[in-house]
């Protein structure tokens, strides 16, 4: 099944969802492995290490920054759809709130500020209806 690529769609169809616990984003040294009791949600090597999303709970040990919440926006958008997370970003962004997205094979995901994570929810939605017309 191909993702929605049309941008008006996929704003108005997005169901954002706050998954439960904090997140924070850690950094293992280069060459390093993901020891095995670590269960990230997402793990990326770039030539300065290898940087791991993962619960707040297991980063004990490790250089960790930015606790977070996770939100899934249950709307399968393609890989290929453009401007999906700039809008979003974009009203996040008016709120003065800080983001990091990450684009999965079925659907994006948001990591935000913990604190802020009830006022994403809110701004999400109201884009949602806003696109609904």
């Amino acid at each position: 099944m191909a993702g929605e690529t049309d941008l008006k769609k996929l704003l108005a169809a997005m169901t954002p969802e706050l998954l439960p616990g904090v997140h924070v984003f850690a950094t293992l040294v280069p060459g390093a492995p993901v020891p095995e009791t670590l269960n990230p949600v997402m793990w990326f090597r770039e030539k300065e290490g290898t940087t791991l999303i993962l619960p707040e709970d297991q980063a004990a040990g490790l250089q960790s920054a930015f606790g977070c919440r996770m939100i899934t926006l249950n709307v399968h958008s393609s890989l290929e759809a453009v401007g999906f997370l700039a809008a979003i970003t974009a009203r996040l962004a008016a709120a003065g709130m800080g983001v990091n997205p990450v684009s999965a094979f079925y659907h994006d995901h948001l990591f935000v500020p913990a604190e802020r994570a009830e006022e994403a929810m809110e701004l999400l939605r109201q884009l949602a209806k806003d696109s609904a017309g």
